[in-house]
Formats: C-alpha cells, sequence, structure tokens
C-alpha cells in the first residue's frame, strides 16, 4: 500500500512535469469528474501546484479548482511524455491530464474529487490531518507534541495503532509502523500512557529519518516516477532492507529472536515485531537505534 513518501514522490514527480504548465487536454473515466470537467473545462487552467498531505496528493489549477486524489491499496499516478503508450489498459484510468509534452494519469485511484479551496476546507479527512512527517515545516519536536496531546485524550490507544492515524501524524503507513517501533525499542501493543517521552522522541524521530531516506532520490531535476522498495535498515541488499515488516518466524537481525507477527486495531493491521528487542515494558536507557537508510 503507497504510504506517505510514496505520495511524496508522487506529488513531486507531478509537480515537475506539469507544473506551471497550461492543461491541453483532459479525459476521465469517472461521471463525478466529468459533470465538472464539463461545466468548468480543465482545458486552459493552469498547474499551479501539486503538493502531498499525508496519503493525499493535491493539484491546485488556476481558477479555484482543486483535483483531490488518494490511492488506498492499488492506485498509482503515472507519468508520460504526450501519445506515449500507457503501461497500463485504458479501463483502468481514472483521470488523464495533459500538459503539452506531459500526461499524467491516474489508475486504479479509487478516491478522485474536484474541490474548491471552500469545499477542501469543509472536508472531513484533509483539514484534520496531524503534521505530514515529509513537510517542510515538519520537526520532531512538532511530533512528539501530536503523540503527547493523542496519549493525554486516548491514554488506552495502542502506540502502532496511533502511528498509523493519519490525524495524529499524517503520512506513516503498516511498513513504517512496525519499523519505527522495532528501532525505537517500543512494544507496538503498549498503551500511550505507558509510552515515555524518550521513546517518543525516538519513534518521531525515526519516521522523520526514515521518510526523508526514503525520498533521496528523485530530489534532482530529473522527472523521477519509481525508485524501487523503501529501506530503514542500512544494508544494501535488498533482501536485507527491512527489520521486521514481513519477517514473520524469521530471525531478528540484532538478537536471533523470531520475529512475531498479530493482526492489530480495528482494521486488523499486520503488525511485526520482535519480542526480545521490544519487551513489554521500557528499558531504563535507550536502545542503539540502528542505521537509517541513506
Amino acid at each position: 500500500m503507497p504510504e506517505g513518501d510514496t505520495i511524496y514522490r508522487a506529488a513531486r514527480a507531478l509537480q515537475k512535469a506539469l507544473g506551471g504548465k497550461v492543461v491541453t487536454a483532459c479525459e476521465t473515466g469517472l461521471a463525478t469528474l466529468a459533470s465538472v470537467n464539463d461545466d468548468s473545462p480543465l482545458v486552459g487552467r493552469t498547474v499551479e501546484k501539486v503538493e502531498a498531505r499525508g496519503k493525499w496528493c493535491l493539484i491546485f489549477f488556476s481558477g479555484d479548482l482543486i483535483l483531490l486524489t488518494h490511492m488506498l491499496m492499488s492506485g498509482s499516478w503515472h507519468i508520460y511524455r504526450t501519445g506515449e503508450k500507457w503501461w497500463q489498459p485504458k479501463n483502468r484510468m481514472r483521470v488523464a491530464i495533459t500538459c503539452g509534452d506531459y500526461q499524467a494519469v491516474a489508475f486504479n485511484v479509487p478516491i478522485a474529487e474536484f474541490h474548491t479551496a471552500r469545499s477542501l476546507a469543509r472536508n472531513s479527512q484533509i483539514p484534520k490531518l496531524g503534521p505530514f512527517i515529509l513537510a517542510d515545516e515538519f520537526s520532531v519536536e512538532v511530533g512528539v507534541e501530536a503523540l503527547r496531546r493523542r496519549a493525554a485524550s486516548y491514554p488506552t490507544d495502542e502506540i502502532a495503532v496511533v502511528l498509523l492515524n493519519q490525524r495524529v501524524l499524517a503520512g506513516l503507513g503498516n511498513v513504517y509502523k512496525s519499523e519505527v517501533a522495532f528501532v525505537a525499542g517500543v512494544n507496538p501493543f503498549r498503551p500511550m500512557n505507558t509510552i515515555m517521552e524518550r521513546e517518543m522522541f525516538a519513534m518521531v524521530e525515526a519516521s522523520h529519518k526514515f521518510m526523508k531516506a526514503n525520498v533521496l532520490d528523485g530530489s534532482g531535476d530529473a522527472i523521477v516516477t519509481y525508485t524501487g522498495n523503501r529501506r530503514t535498515t542500512h544494508s544494501m541488499d535488498m533482501s536485507d532492507r527491512l527489520w521486521v515488516y514481513g519477517r514473520e518466524g524469521k530471525e531478528c537481525r540484532r538478537c536471533g529472536t523470531n520475529i512475531m507477527m498479530r493482526k492489530q486495531g480495528d482494521q486488523a493491521r499486520s503488525t511485526y515485531w520482535c519480542p526480545n528487542c521490544q519487551p513489554w515494558r521500557a528499558a531504563e536507557e535507550p536502545q542503539d537505534k540502528g542505521h537509517v537508510a541513506s
């Protein structure tokens, strides 16, 4: 499932391809988008900016029109030279936006909506997002304060469920949730009222470093649309790219104990952890945080 780093990279690539350019063609297979496009055509508008907010991608057009998309489990944005053959069949296309030489196509995107600034402000999800970990203004202190507030209001919430809650911290997904808890030495099932201040700092710091490290590719002028699987370990071997996620029954890379997995939360998401490195009770001293991918 796309996480915040995936959406950030997609928005960055879309900005490079379309930003500042005039829309020359628009096609959609969604009736709701087609209706808006018929009444307020996209053609002739300028793409003012593209940005990511947590797991949402927003494309801002001149004349107060915003395309909001969420990829959920299977959606993706592709960028092509205009006229280039698509990698997926047309029946999976949800919207295609052409700006001169470049064309951006959203495939299998389950949520795609046009908004004005006013309707976006009324949207039930976007205004309520927590601080986005990859935002320029994000800091570890801001993230820790968000966890403090959640602990005060919902003391029995399990920490891994909180890490997935986009209204607390925006951007983390199921992979990072398990990896961040492991690196911080925090048992993912502990309630918030047991989480120590230093553990909050360790988890937010790891979240920020991991996600920043996984968006380094594509930070130059070139339009990069794919950068491979994310990494949280320092290993260059892609088979060793993650600490615990997806490794149930395999030996912990630190201590050799078998990694465990259990479904967690209302959505029954898979959580992976090492019972030795992530004990139920917090250690007296901070554990080694390992190495962030570089």
